[in-house]
């Protein structure tokens, strides 16, 4: 059974096996699908069986997807799940020592660029979505005036929101009620700039 609570990655080996582009999708594919195998998996990506089946095989040697319960009566398949329900991966767990802070900074900049290129894809399939969904995606910017606690409380707050609807969307589907439901990223940046 997976935790409930997102594990927090402090070293840089987990850190460098997530921050694999191809690894990073997979589990973000992992955690949306929450079982899948190596077979729908390759098909999503459109890459080898063989590959997908390594780079599995190497975010589970890091704890960060596990197997999973058969879902199906072929027992060939291997299934996966997230081994939590995300990952955190904090600033202050890499500073200090250059490595530790380059390697968390390619990770910071890989994973922005995938979530950019997720939200261009959506840009791009727009026409191909309902007026309801396209009515109540969100594209917000603001700009605000705080202090570093503020926003920190801010954070907290943002996140508490997240997983209050998540539960509420795994509650529904546990129920059954899977009818209009899709896969959703919520991604929020908050940081400081200077004008």
């Amino acid at each position: 059974m997976p935790s409930k609570e997102n594990r927090r990655i402090t070293d840089v080996g987990t850190l460098k096996a997530l921050a694999h582009p191809l690894r990073a999708n997979l589990y973000r594919l992992v955690c949306a699908q929450r079982a899948v195998t190596a077979s729908q998996l390759a098909d999503s990506v459109g890459e080898a069986v063989s590959l997908i089946s390594y780079h599995l095989r190497k975010l589970a040697e890091h704890g960060l997807i596990e197997e999973a319960e058969p879902q199906s009566g072929d027992g060939r398949e291997r299934w996966w799940r997230a081994a939590s329900d995300g990952v955190s991966i904090h600033d202050a767990d890499f500073r200090g020592e250059p490595g530790r802070a380059a390697a968390h900074l390619a990770a910071s900049r890989l994973f922005h660029d995938q979530r950019s290129d997720l939200y261009r894809r959506y840009l791009d399939e727009r026409p191909t979505w309902t007026p309801e969904w396209n009515t109540a995606a969100v594209d917000n910017e603001s700009w605000l005036h705080l202090t570093a606690d503020e926003l920190g409380e801010l954070r907290q707050e943002l996140e508490a929101l997240a997983r209050k609807y998540d539960a509420k969307g795994r509650a529904a589907e546990a129920a059954g009620e899977t009818e209009g439901r899709e896969h959703v990223a919520l991604h929020v940046y908050g940081f400081p700039f200077r004008v």
